[in-house]
């Protein structure tokens, strides 16, 4: 990686970031349970996040059986975002190794940024109330631009926000919204594989793959071409999918 501005790293925030998993169910069924409805399985947040909360709270409306008018939706929407927001860290936590990581990349000059689904004031919240913020030279969320994953552009705009530049960025994310917005923009892309999504991570060919953060070091440094080694536990190759992609 060329010399110039410092590198980045941009961290979907979901599944990859932050374990938030218990939160956003937990007040999802809180609303269905409320609208007569029956709460679903924690083993359903795979087909449930990632695309934001109005589009989590339809799906959750849809396992139901149930589609309902925009101005019934708007008002559960409305419900939702006051709940969440009201419990938002009860359960949520960074995932394990993610701010040993971190500490090991700002040590080395990177910069940090989100890029996330997530409206961009509850993402704020989170990290907030995690004690996160100052760590990051850009948050953007799912409404701080006109588009959102899997559009390129909420990346690009994400990694002008940070004060970076595309060929010097990394995107570390655990969906297809992740893989598909880095691949689009040009950016390498980490995938994780502890995250929400209900297709595995390898079937949508992430250049790199790891199963924790402490293989982060050197799964970015090996699709950046700093010459640093890239060893069997930094890329977990899929059987199904082949060789991770250099």
């Amino acid at each position: 990686m060329h010399t110039g501005q410092p590198p980045l790293l941009v961290f979907d925030l979901d599944g990859t970031l932050v374990d938030t998993a218990a939160d956003l169910m937990a007040t999802l069924n809180a609303l269905l349970v409320r609208e007569g409805h029956r709460p679903l399985p924690f083993s359903a947040v795979g087909s449930l996040v990632g695309q934001g909360a109005r589009v989590m709270l339809e799906r959750g409306l849809r396992a139901n059986g149930v589609e309902v008018e925009e101005a019934v939706l708007a008002r559960l929407f409305d419900d939702f975002l006051e709940h969440y927001s009201a419990n938002i860290a009860a359960e949520s936590r960074p995932f394990p190794g993610v701010l040993d990581a971190m500490d090991r990349f700002a040590a080395a000059g990177w910069r940090m940024a989100v890029c996330t689904n997530k409206m961009e004031s509850l993402s704020r919240r989170l990290i907030g109330e995690l004690g996160l913020t100052d760590r990051f030279h850009a948050i953007c969320g799912g409404d701080t631009f006109t588009v959102r994953k899997p559009d390129p552009a909420h990346l690009i705009g994400t990694i002008a926000a940070a004060g970076g530049d595309p060929q010097r960025s990394v995107m570390i994310g655990d969906s297809r919204a992740d893989i598909l917005a880095a691949r689009n923009a040009g950016v390498p892309v980490v995938a994780v594989t502890f995250g929400y999504s209900d297709v595995p991570v390898a079937d949508f060919t992430p250049d790199r793959i790891i199963d924790d953060f402490a293989a982060l070091w050197e799964a970015v440094h090996g699709v950046v071409g700093t010459g640093a080694p890239v060893s069997v536990a930094a890329i977990r190759q899929s059987p199904a999918a082949g060789p991770a992609r250099d």
